[in-house]
């Protein structure tokens, strides 16, 4: 068990409620902004805001060239790719069901888990696996959804955003990063935010000074910074390192509730009955994955390797 049960729980909430709301948030700044920009403001910002808190903490910013490497590495799957291009995918798709098709981390944490460390699936895990695949496919098949510009592609590029966040959630247990996890976030967030200004440069988009920005997208744009990047990833580094993937990917139970509700109530996006049906049976198979008793070999800050019995 975690020697701080306090700090992990209120880790947790970050990761599920935070995050739950920040595709409400997204889903309002790209109204108006260009994705890649949105993006990239995000998370330098945020990064070069770590950084001033780090120092006026008394803490150090040195880390070494590998460490500066593997943080870039991650910077890139977690936020460059698997964030940046969330952000593009909901000028096309609701909020609320961007967020219930990420519900479906846990099954490709579970077959890259499988696929690159060999880890064994477990029987209930299975079923599991099965009901959430029949989840994804009562979500994506509604036609009047589908029908819509640009969605399936959007729907498309979710899932190789998943695949991006899943691996790199695996690349977090092993690789050599500062250990201050503060620190640790604030480098990820400023290569990951420099990453996407390039992106943004290349393709094109139009960079809109802050002063011409809606007072919703700049309301937006402070609680995507200061809650959503600064205290919610930052605590996901946290328990990337303190707990099993598989078992930090248990924030996608709350984060499509959350994520629904805020579109619905804020953004006046619709719920469809299929919609609510495939949430019930894709987080079903969420719970059945996530719940399956299991045995991981993950390395720690030390390098030493522990083995955890897991009852989630």
């Amino acid at each position: 068990m975690p020697k701080n049960t306090t700090l992990v729980v209120l880790a947790f909430f970050s990761i599920y409620v935070i995050w739950g709301s920040t595709y409400m948030l997204n889903k309002v700044a790209v109204g108006e902004l260009p994705p890649f920009f949105l993006a990239s403001i995000r998370f330098t910002s945020a990064g070069l805001l770590i950084f001033i808190i780090s120092k006026a903490m008394g803490k150090s910013l040195a880390i070494t060239g590998k460490q500066f490497i593997n943080a870039f590495i991650v910077g890139f799957l977690f936020l460059s790719f698997g964030n940046g291009v969330i952000v593009w995918a909901l000028k096309y798709v609701d909020s609320g069901f961007a967020a219930l098709e990420i519900s479906a981390q846990p099954l490709v944490v579970l077959f890259l888990m499988r696929m690159l460390q060999g880890k064994p699936i477990k029987l209930m895990s299975i079923v599991g696996v099965a009901l959430g695949i029949l989840g994804i496919i009562l979500l994506v098949s509604q036609q009047q959804i589908i029908a819509k510009e640009g969605t399936v592609l959007g729907m498309i590029m979710i899932f190789a955003c998943m695949l991006s966040w899943a691996y790199g959630s695996l690349f977090v247990g092993k690789a050599d990063l500062p250990k201050n996890f503060f620190v640790n976030t604030g480098y990820q967030m400023f290569t990951g935010g420099i990453t996407l200004a390039i992106a943004s440069l290349l393709f094109g988009e139009k960079w809109i000074a802050p002063n011409q920005w809606s007072a919703s997208v700049q309301w937006s744009m402070v609680l995507l910074i200061g809650f959503g990047s600064i205290v919610a990833f930052t605590s996901f580094n946290y328990l990337l390192k303190t707990v099993s993937p598989d078992k930090v990917a248990t924030s996608t139970y709350v984060n499509p509730i959350i994520a629904l509700f805020l579109g619905w109530f804020i953004l006046d996006e619709k719920i469809t009955t299929q919609s609510i049906i495939a949430a019930a049976v894709l987080l079903t198979g969420v719970y059945f994955i996530t719940t399956t008793r299991t045995t991981l070999t993950l390395p720690r800050f030390s390098g030493k390797v522990k083995q955890e019995k897991l009852d989630k």
